[in-house]
């Protein structure tokens, strides 16, 4: 039985009961009954509203989630996400400058801190030393390995 029930049920008990409205007691109860029922009604609008507020929050995750979809999807298009990321430091402000292969292959770059431009050499960042011998047709790095294996 809900609470709205339950004062309906009181105020019905008191009724028939015949509760005397004139003396200080039937007085008091009566105003507390009136009070029960307020009370109830106003938390059966909250409850009432508080299903809409759920009915429009899921509303607005399904929206979410189509939007998220979308991006992933755009973002999965666009490169399949496995485009490599560079980075380097601005030797002039030393802030962080963060790039990808498009950028590598043009040779330069401006800082967006100070504006310094900023020049790769292509041949030096083949990105291996020789340290570990796994390039072949380095000489250095394959010379290292055959020491080491004798």
């Amino acid at each position: 039985m809900e609470i709205l029930e339950k004062v309906a049920y009181m105020k019905g008990l008191a009724e028939g009961l015949g509760l005397d409205t004139k003396s200080k007691e039937g007085k008091l109860l009566k105003v507390m009954i009136d009070i029960l029922d307020d009370v109830a009604l106003e938390l059966q609008d909250i409850r009432d509203e508080q299903g809409e507020l759920e009915e429009g929050l899921d509303a607005v995750s399904d929206d979410l989630s189509d939007v998220e979809t979308f991006l992933y999807e755009q973002d999965e298009e666009d490169g399949d996400g496995d485009d490599e990321v560079y980075q380097t430091t601005c030797p002039n402000c030393e802030e962080e400058i963060f790039f990808d292969e498009t950028i590598l292959a043009d040779g330069s770059i401006l800082c967006p801190n100070c504006g310094e431009k900023l020049e790769f050499d292509l041949e030096d960042m083949s990105g291996c030393s020789g340290c570990c011998g796994a390039c072949e047709g380095d000489g250095a790095g394959g010379e290292e390995d055959e020491d080491d294996d004798d």
